[in-house]
Protein backbone atom coordinates (compact mmCIF):
# COMPACT_ATOMS: atom_id res chain seq x y z
CA UNK A 1 0.00 0.00 0.00
CA UNK A 2 1.62 3.27 -1.13
CA UNK A 3 -0.87 5.74 0.37
CA UNK A 4 0.45 7.10 3.70
CA UNK A 5 -1.40 7.09 6.99
CA UNK A 6 -2.57 10.54 8.08
CA UNK A 7 -2.95 11.90 11.62
CA UNK A 8 -5.54 14.34 12.93
CA UNK A 9 -8.79 12.78 11.74
CA UNK A 10 -12.21 12.54 13.32
CA UNK A 11 -14.07 9.25 12.69
CA UNK A 12 -17.65 8.47 13.74
CA UNK A 13 -19.23 5.03 13.45
CA UNK A 14 -22.69 4.93 11.85
CA UNK A 15 -24.74 1.77 12.40
CA UNK A 16 -27.45 0.86 9.88
CA UNK A 17 -29.56 3.19 7.81
CA UNK A 18 -31.15 4.70 10.92
CA UNK A 19 -27.88 6.47 11.73
CA UNK A 20 -26.37 6.72 8.24
CA UNK A 21 -29.13 8.27 6.12
CA UNK A 22 -29.94 11.25 8.40
CA UNK A 23 -26.25 12.18 8.62
CA UNK A 24 -25.38 11.79 4.95
CA UNK A 25 -28.54 13.56 3.76
CA UNK A 26 -27.97 16.42 6.22
CA UNK A 27 -24.39 16.78 4.99
CA UNK A 28 -25.56 16.81 1.37
CA UNK A 29 -28.14 19.48 2.20
CA UNK A 30 -25.35 21.69 3.59
CA UNK A 31 -22.95 21.20 0.67
CA UNK A 32 -21.65 24.44 -0.81
CA UNK A 33 -19.48 23.41 -3.78
CA UNK A 34 -19.40 19.71 -4.61
CA UNK A 35 -20.88 16.28 -3.89
CA UNK A 36 -19.12 13.18 -5.23
CA UNK A 37 -21.17 10.02 -4.66
CA UNK A 38 -20.35 6.41 -5.52
CA UNK A 39 -22.64 3.49 -4.76
CA UNK A 40 -23.48 0.00 -5.87
CA UNK A 41 -27.27 0.23 -5.48
CA UNK A 42 -29.96 2.89 -5.60
CA UNK A 43 -33.54 1.67 -5.44
CA UNK A 44 -36.51 3.84 -6.30
CA UNK A 45 -38.06 3.49 -2.86
CA UNK A 46 -38.42 5.77 0.16
CA UNK A 47 -34.66 6.09 0.64
CA UNK A 48 -33.88 6.44 -3.07
CA UNK A 49 -36.50 9.17 -3.46
CA UNK A 50 -35.09 11.06 -0.48
CA UNK A 51 -31.63 10.82 -2.01
CA UNK A 52 -32.99 12.07 -5.33
CA UNK A 53 -34.61 15.08 -3.69
CA UNK A 54 -31.58 16.15 -1.65
CA UNK A 55 -29.32 15.87 -4.72
CA UNK A 56 -31.73 17.86 -6.90
CA UNK A 57 -31.92 20.61 -4.28
CA UNK A 58 -28.13 20.71 -4.05
CA UNK A 59 -27.75 20.99 -7.84
CA UNK A 60 -30.38 23.73 -8.00
CA UNK A 61 -28.45 25.90 -5.55
CA UNK A 62 -25.30 25.59 -7.67
CA UNK A 63 -23.50 22.64 -6.06
CA UNK A 64 -21.67 20.37 -8.48
CA UNK A 65 -23.23 16.91 -8.03
CA UNK A 66 -21.56 13.84 -9.57
CA UNK A 67 -23.19 10.44 -9.02
CA UNK A 68 -21.52 7.16 -10.09
CA UNK A 69 -23.58 3.98 -9.78
CA UNK A 70 -22.88 0.42 -10.81
CA UNK A 71 -24.43 -0.69 -14.09
CA UNK A 72 -25.39 -4.05 -12.56
CA UNK A 73 -26.44 -3.06 -9.05
CA UNK A 74 -28.44 0.00 -10.17
CA UNK A 75 -30.02 -1.33 -13.34
CA UNK A 76 -33.72 -0.88 -12.58
CA UNK A 77 -34.21 2.85 -12.05
CA UNK A 78 -36.97 4.32 -14.18
CA UNK A 79 -36.34 6.93 -16.87
CA UNK A 80 -38.33 9.44 -14.82
CA UNK A 81 -36.13 9.01 -11.73
CA UNK A 82 -32.90 9.60 -13.62
CA UNK A 83 -34.18 12.39 -15.87
CA UNK A 84 -35.54 14.37 -12.90
CA UNK A 85 -32.00 14.55 -11.57
CA UNK A 86 -30.15 15.23 -14.81
CA UNK A 87 -32.64 17.93 -15.76
CA UNK A 88 -31.87 19.68 -12.46
CA UNK A 89 -28.13 19.56 -13.15
CA UNK A 90 -27.09 16.35 -11.39
CA UNK A 91 -24.52 14.49 -13.48
CA UNK A 92 -25.38 10.80 -13.40
CA UNK A 93 -22.88 8.12 -14.50
CA UNK A 94 -23.08 4.34 -14.74
CA UNK A 95 -20.13 1.99 -14.37
CA UNK A 96 -19.86 -0.55 -17.19
CA UNK A 97 -23.53 -0.61 -18.25
CA UNK A 98 -24.43 -3.56 -20.46
CA UNK A 99 -27.62 -4.58 -22.26
CA UNK A 100 -29.67 -7.43 -20.86
CA UNK A 101 -29.68 -10.84 -22.50
CA UNK A 102 -33.06 -12.59 -22.40
CA UNK A 103 -34.00 -10.22 -19.57
CA UNK A 104 -30.91 -11.11 -17.53
CA UNK A 105 -28.16 -8.73 -16.44
CA UNK A 106 -24.91 -9.87 -18.02
CA UNK A 107 -22.29 -7.66 -16.36
CA UNK A 108 -21.78 -9.91 -13.35
CA UNK A 109 -18.11 -9.42 -12.54
CA UNK A 110 -15.72 -6.55 -11.73
CA UNK A 111 -18.43 -4.30 -10.33
CA UNK A 112 -18.25 -0.82 -8.78
CA UNK A 113 -18.99 -1.96 -5.23
CA UNK A 114 -17.62 1.09 -3.37
CA UNK A 115 -19.88 3.25 -1.20
CA UNK A 116 -18.33 6.69 -0.87
CA UNK A 117 -19.60 10.24 -0.49
CA UNK A 118 -17.26 13.26 -0.45
CA UNK A 119 -18.71 16.69 0.31
CA UNK A 120 -16.80 19.91 -0.43
CA UNK A 121 -13.52 18.06 0.06
CA UNK A 122 -14.13 18.42 3.81
CA UNK A 123 -16.33 15.50 4.84
CA UNK A 124 -16.50 11.90 3.66
CA UNK A 125 -18.66 8.84 4.27
CA UNK A 126 -17.31 5.35 3.62
CA UNK A 127 -18.90 1.99 4.30
CA UNK A 128 -21.17 -0.75 3.04
CA UNK A 129 -24.58 0.93 3.06
CA UNK A 130 -26.46 1.36 -0.23
CA UNK A 131 -29.41 3.68 -0.87
CA UNK A 132 -32.43 1.46 -0.36
CA UNK A 133 -35.09 0.75 2.23
CA UNK A 134 -33.70 -2.65 3.22
CA UNK A 135 -31.04 -0.93 5.34
CA UNK A 136 -33.79 0.37 7.68
CA UNK A 137 -35.49 -1.60 10.45
CA UNK A 138 -38.93 -0.73 9.09
CA UNK A 139 -38.15 -3.04 6.15
CA UNK A 140 -38.86 -5.93 8.51
CA UNK A 141 -36.97 -9.09 9.46
CA UNK A 142 -34.86 -8.96 6.28
CA UNK A 143 -33.51 -5.46 7.00
CA UNK A 144 -29.71 -5.53 6.78
CA UNK A 145 -27.20 -4.99 9.58
CA UNK A 146 -24.52 -2.69 8.19
CA UNK A 147 -21.93 -0.02 8.96
CA UNK A 148 -20.34 3.17 7.66
CA UNK A 149 -18.12 5.92 9.01
CA UNK A 150 -18.29 9.68 8.79
CA UNK A 151 -14.79 11.14 8.62
CA UNK A 152 -13.23 14.58 8.52
CA UNK A 153 -9.62 15.68 8.58
CA UNK A 154 -6.61 15.15 6.30
CA UNK A 155 -7.65 11.64 5.16
CA UNK A 156 -10.61 13.17 3.30
CA UNK A 157 -8.09 14.41 0.72
CA UNK A 158 -7.28 10.76 -0.04
CA UNK A 159 -10.96 9.88 -0.43
CA UNK A 160 -11.55 12.90 -2.65
CA UNK A 161 -8.56 12.03 -4.84
CA UNK A 162 -9.79 8.43 -5.15
CA UNK A 163 -13.24 9.51 -6.30
CA UNK A 164 -11.72 12.00 -8.73
CA UNK A 165 -9.58 9.23 -10.25
CA UNK A 166 -12.58 6.94 -10.62
CA UNK A 167 -14.65 9.65 -12.31
CA UNK A 168 -11.80 11.30 -14.24
CA UNK A 169 -13.14 10.24 -17.64
CA UNK A 170 -16.48 12.02 -16.99
CA UNK A 171 -15.39 14.95 -14.81
CA UNK A 172 -15.53 17.79 -17.32
CA UNK A 173 -14.19 20.16 -16.20
CA UNK A 174 -12.08 18.45 -13.53
CA UNK A 175 -12.94 19.12 -9.90
CA UNK A 176 -11.60 22.43 -8.66
CA UNK A 177 -12.26 21.71 -4.97
CA UNK A 178 -9.17 21.80 -2.77
CA UNK A 179 -9.63 19.38 0.14
CA UNK A 180 -9.10 20.74 3.64
CA UNK A 181 -6.09 19.29 5.47
CA UNK A 182 -6.57 20.79 8.93
CA UNK A 183 -6.71 18.35 11.85
CA UNK A 184 -10.18 17.68 13.27
CA UNK A 185 -9.46 14.84 15.70
CA UNK A 186 -6.88 12.39 16.99
CA UNK A 187 -7.44 9.32 14.78
CA UNK A 188 -4.84 8.06 12.32
CA UNK A 189 -6.44 6.83 9.09
CA UNK A 190 -5.81 5.82 5.50
CA UNK A 191 -8.00 4.89 2.55
CA UNK A 192 -7.16 1.52 1.00
CA UNK A 193 -8.62 0.53 -2.37
CA UNK A 194 -8.99 -2.52 -4.56
CA UNK A 195 -9.14 -2.16 -8.32
CA UNK A 196 -8.13 -4.17 -11.38
CA UNK A 197 -5.07 -2.11 -12.25
CA UNK A 198 -2.74 -0.76 -9.58
CA UNK A 199 -4.36 -1.97 -6.34
CA UNK A 200 -5.32 -5.56 -7.04
CA UNK A 201 -4.47 -6.96 -3.60
CA UNK A 202 -4.15 -3.89 -1.36
CA UNK A 203 -7.12 -4.66 0.90
CA UNK A 204 -6.21 -8.32 1.26
CA UNK A 205 -2.59 -7.43 2.03
CA UNK A 206 -3.69 -5.11 4.83
CA UNK A 207 -5.75 -7.88 6.41
CA UNK A 208 -2.86 -10.34 6.09
CA UNK A 209 -0.39 -7.93 7.65
CA UNK A 210 -2.53 -7.02 10.63
CA UNK A 211 -3.67 -10.62 11.30
CA UNK A 212 -0.04 -11.73 11.20
CA UNK A 213 0.91 -9.17 13.85
CA UNK A 214 -2.13 -9.59 16.13
CA UNK A 215 -1.31 -10.18 19.81
CA UNK A 216 -4.61 -10.05 21.73
CA UNK A 217 -7.77 -10.20 19.67
CA UNK A 218 -9.20 -10.29 16.17
CA UNK A 219 -12.88 -9.64 15.54
CA UNK A 220 -14.27 -9.85 12.01
CA UNK A 221 -17.91 -9.17 11.12
CA UNK A 222 -18.31 -9.86 7.42
CA UNK A 223 -21.35 -10.61 5.31
CA UNK A 224 -19.84 -12.84 2.63
CA UNK A 225 -17.02 -14.86 4.12
CA UNK A 226 -15.12 -17.08 1.71
CA UNK A 227 -11.57 -15.69 1.79
CA UNK A 228 -8.45 -17.01 0.17
CA UNK A 229 -6.26 -19.64 1.74
CA UNK A 230 -3.69 -17.13 3.02
CA UNK A 231 -6.28 -15.24 5.08
CA UNK A 232 -7.65 -18.48 6.49
CA UNK A 233 -4.16 -19.59 7.43
CA UNK A 234 -3.38 -16.31 9.21
CA UNK A 235 -6.62 -16.52 11.21
CA UNK A 236 -5.80 -20.10 12.21
CA UNK A 237 -2.20 -19.23 13.06
CA UNK A 238 -3.31 -16.28 15.21
CA UNK A 239 -5.65 -18.54 17.18
CA UNK A 240 -2.85 -21.11 17.60
CA UNK A 241 -0.55 -18.55 19.19
CA UNK A 242 -3.23 -17.53 21.69
CA UNK A 243 -4.98 -14.62 19.99
CA UNK A 244 -8.73 -14.57 20.62
CA UNK A 245 -10.16 -14.81 17.09
CA UNK A 246 -13.90 -14.16 16.68
CA UNK A 247 -15.83 -14.29 13.43
CA UNK A 248 -19.38 -12.90 13.18
CA UNK A 249 -20.96 -14.28 10.01
CA UNK A 250 -24.40 -14.60 8.45
CA UNK A 251 -26.89 -16.78 10.28
CA UNK A 252 -29.96 -15.37 8.55
CA UNK A 253 -28.54 -14.83 5.08
CA UNK A 254 -30.12 -12.86 2.28
CA UNK A 255 -28.51 -15.40 -0.08
CA UNK A 256 -28.58 -18.94 1.32
CA UNK A 257 -25.74 -20.19 -0.85
CA UNK A 258 -23.46 -17.65 0.84
CA UNK A 259 -23.80 -19.32 4.24
CA UNK A 260 -23.43 -22.73 2.63
CA UNK A 261 -20.06 -21.72 1.17
CA UNK A 262 -18.87 -20.16 4.43
CA UNK A 263 -19.73 -23.30 6.37
CA UNK A 264 -17.43 -25.33 4.18
CA UNK A 265 -14.57 -23.53 5.95
CA UNK A 266 -15.85 -23.78 9.52
CA UNK A 267 -14.18 -27.09 10.42
CA UNK A 268 -10.76 -25.83 9.36
CA UNK A 269 -11.08 -22.80 11.66
CA UNK A 270 -12.92 -24.37 14.60
CA UNK A 271 -10.26 -27.05 15.03
CA UNK A 272 -7.82 -24.31 16.05
CA UNK A 273 -10.24 -22.58 18.44
CA UNK A 274 -11.41 -19.78 16.14
CA UNK A 275 -14.76 -18.65 17.57
CA UNK A 276 -17.57 -18.47 15.03
CA UNK A 277 -20.90 -16.77 15.73
CA UNK A 278 -23.77 -16.66 13.25
CA UNK A 279 -25.78 -13.45 13.50
CA UNK A 280 -29.45 -14.40 13.47
CA UNK A 281 -31.28 -11.13 14.19
CA UNK A 282 -31.32 -9.92 10.56
CA UNK A 283 -29.18 -10.43 7.43
CA UNK A 284 -25.62 -9.30 8.10
CA UNK A 285 -24.31 -6.97 5.40
CA UNK A 286 -21.42 -5.40 7.32
CA UNK A 287 -17.74 -5.39 6.37
CA UNK A 288 -15.91 -4.39 9.55
CA UNK A 289 -13.01 -5.77 11.58
CA UNK A 290 -10.72 -4.86 14.47
CA UNK A 291 -7.38 -6.14 15.70
CA UNK A 292 -5.99 -5.71 19.23
CA UNK A 293 -6.95 -2.39 20.85
CA UNK A 294 -6.14 0.15 18.13
CA UNK A 295 -6.63 -1.03 14.49
CA UNK A 296 -10.08 -1.09 12.84
CA UNK A 297 -11.54 -1.06 9.35
CA UNK A 298 -14.94 -0.17 7.90
CA UNK A 299 -15.72 -0.31 4.20
CA UNK A 300 -17.31 -2.05 1.25
CA UNK A 301 -15.06 -5.10 0.86
CA UNK A 302 -16.35 -8.52 1.77
CA UNK A 303 -13.88 -11.32 2.44
CA UNK A 304 -14.92 -13.28 -0.61
CA UNK A 305 -13.58 -13.82 -4.15
CA UNK A 306 -15.70 -11.08 -5.73
CA UNK A 307 -14.47 -8.37 -3.38
CA UNK A 308 -10.88 -9.55 -3.02
CA UNK A 309 -10.24 -10.43 -6.67
CA UNK A 310 -12.74 -8.72 -8.97
CA UNK A 311 -14.73 -5.73 -7.66
CA UNK A 312 -13.76 -2.11 -7.08
CA UNK A 313 -13.74 -1.67 -3.29
CA UNK A 314 -12.77 0.92 -0.67
CA UNK A 315 -12.11 0.52 3.06
CA UNK A 316 -11.03 3.06 5.62
CA UNK A 317 -8.32 1.80 7.98
CA UNK A 318 -8.32 3.47 11.39
CA UNK A 319 -5.83 3.52 14.25
CA UNK A 320 -7.65 4.91 17.25
CA UNK A 321 -8.16 3.24 20.63
CA UNK A 322 -11.48 4.93 21.38
CA UNK A 323 -13.00 3.96 18.01
CA UNK A 324 -11.61 0.42 18.32
CA UNK A 325 -13.11 0.01 21.81
CA UNK A 326 -16.50 1.35 20.73
CA UNK A 327 -16.61 -1.02 17.75
CA UNK A 328 -15.45 -3.92 19.95
CA UNK A 329 -18.18 -3.32 22.53
CA UNK A 330 -20.81 -3.20 19.81
CA UNK A 331 -19.60 -6.37 18.07
CA UNK A 332 -19.14 -8.22 21.36
CA UNK A 333 -22.73 -7.39 22.34
CA UNK A 334 -23.85 -8.59 18.91
CA UNK A 335 -21.98 -11.88 19.34
CA UNK A 336 -23.19 -12.53 22.89
CA UNK A 337 -26.83 -11.48 22.56
CA UNK A 338 -27.90 -11.81 18.92
CA UNK A 339 -25.79 -14.65 17.56
CA UNK A 340 -25.71 -18.42 17.73
CA UNK A 341 -22.32 -19.90 18.58
CA UNK A 342 -21.07 -22.55 16.14
CA UNK A 343 -19.27 -25.49 17.74
CA UNK A 344 -16.98 -28.07 16.23
CA UNK A 345 -19.24 -30.82 17.60
CA UNK A 346 -22.18 -29.35 15.74
CA UNK A 347 -20.23 -29.08 12.48
CA UNK A 348 -18.84 -32.62 12.71
CA UNK A 349 -22.35 -34.07 12.54
CA UNK A 350 -22.88 -35.35 9.05
CA UNK A 351 -19.23 -34.67 8.28
CA UNK A 352 -18.86 -37.86 6.26
CA UNK A 353 -21.18 -36.67 3.49
CA UNK A 354 -19.97 -33.06 3.60
CA UNK A 355 -16.27 -33.93 3.56
CA UNK A 356 -15.94 -33.91 -0.26
CA UNK A 357 -17.64 -30.50 -0.44
CA UNK A 358 -15.40 -29.17 2.34
CA UNK A 359 -12.36 -30.43 0.48
CA UNK A 360 -13.48 -28.76 -2.76
CA UNK A 361 -14.43 -25.51 -1.01
CA UNK A 362 -11.13 -25.31 0.83
CA UNK A 363 -9.06 -25.86 -2.28
CA UNK A 364 -11.18 -23.40 -4.25
CA UNK A 365 -9.90 -20.72 -1.88
CA UNK A 366 -6.37 -21.63 -2.97
CA UNK A 367 -7.12 -21.50 -6.68
CA UNK A 368 -9.57 -18.62 -7.05
CA UNK A 369 -7.02 -15.77 -7.31
CA UNK A 370 -5.61 -17.55 -10.35
CA UNK A 371 -9.07 -18.33 -11.75
CA UNK A 372 -10.07 -14.67 -11.34
CA UNK A 373 -7.50 -13.80 -13.97
CA UNK A 374 -9.59 -15.68 -16.53
CA UNK A 375 -12.44 -13.16 -16.20
CA UNK A 376 -12.20 -10.22 -18.59
CA UNK A 377 -10.44 -7.23 -17.07
CA UNK A 378 -12.55 -4.72 -18.96
CA UNK A 379 -11.77 -1.03 -19.00
CA UNK A 380 -13.19 0.78 -16.00
CA UNK A 381 -15.78 2.60 -18.05
CA UNK A 382 -18.21 5.26 -16.87
CA UNK A 383 -20.96 6.51 -19.17
CA UNK A 384 -22.87 9.71 -18.50
CA UNK A 385 -26.50 10.59 -18.99
CA UNK A 386 -27.36 14.03 -20.34
CA UNK A 387 -30.76 15.72 -19.89
CA UNK A 388 -31.74 15.35 -23.52
CA UNK A 389 -30.97 11.63 -23.64
CA UNK A 390 -31.52 10.71 -20.01
CA UNK A 391 -32.81 7.14 -20.23
CA UNK A 392 -31.19 3.87 -19.23
CA UNK A 393 -32.11 2.55 -22.67
CA UNK A 394 -29.95 5.18 -24.32
CA UNK A 395 -27.19 4.45 -21.84
CA UNK A 396 -27.18 0.77 -22.78
CA UNK A 397 -26.99 1.72 -26.45
CA UNK A 398 -23.72 3.49 -25.67
CA UNK A 399 -24.90 7.09 -26.22
CA UNK A 400 -23.14 9.69 -24.11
Amino acid sequence: MKTPWTDGNSVQLLINGEEYYPRVFEAMSQAREEILLETFIIYEDKVGLQLQQVLIEAAQRGVRVEVAVDGYGTADLTDQYVSAMTAAGVRFHAFDPQPRLVGMRTNLFRRLHRKIVVIDGELAFIGGINYCLDHLGEFGPMAKQDYAVEVSGPVVAQVHASSRRLMAQVLEPPSQVRPQTAATGSACAVLVERDNRHHRTDIEQQYLQVFRGAKQRIVVANAYFFPGYRLLRELRNAARRGVEVTLILQGQPDLRWVRALSRLLYNYLLRDNVRIHEYCQRPLHGKVALVDDEWSTVGSSNLDPLSLSLNLEANLLIRDRAFNQMLYEHLNELAMQQCKAVTLERMIRGYWWRAPLIFLGFHLTRLFPRVAGWFPAHRQRLQSLQPEIDTPANLHEGKT
